[in-house]
């Protein structure tokens, strides 16, 4: 999938992710480069990304390399998401870097890093763990 299929598919399929302007630089089975362009949704009073916002960020990165690997029909959900507030983001741009870490049968782990638009620092740092969703019952 291109970075605009991805881009289309995390839209539909989150449409936060779209409000937002959510967007897919660059995406593999294993890792992916989203990008949080700046907008008065995504701010919080003081001009600087809101958590909510930076969340989503970390939330929908992590699914973008799974709907790689799945040609994008992943069914896996987040069952956990922890993050970490290092700095403020301020108001450009916020670039988000996943890695999936480890990949099993049922489960995996992620983590994702967000910094402003050229800016080397870290603004946040995001753990995650996904589940397989369960065969929906009949």
């Amino acid at each position: 999938m291109t970075p605009e299929e991805l881009t289309a598919r995390v839209r539909e399929g989150v449409p936060l992710a779209g409000a937002l302007g959510i967007e897919v630089l660059r995406a593999g089975p294993d890792s992916a480069t989203l990008r949080l362009p700046p907008s008065p949704l995504s701010l919080r009073p003081g001009a600087t990304a809101s958590g909510p916002a930076l969340m989503t960020l970390a939330d929908v990165a992590i699914w973008v390399p799974l709907l790689v690997a799945t040609g994008g029909a992943d069914e896996t959900r987040t069952a956990q998401l922890q993050i970490a507030f290092l700095r403020p983001a301020g108001s450009i741009g916020v670039v988000a870097e996943v890695r999936i870490v480890r990949r099993g049968r049922s489960s995996l782990y992620a983590e994702v890093w967000m910094h402003g638009e050229g800016e080397e620092k870290p603004c946040a740092h995001a753990t995650s763990t996904w589940f397989r969703a369960a065969p929906a019952a009949r």
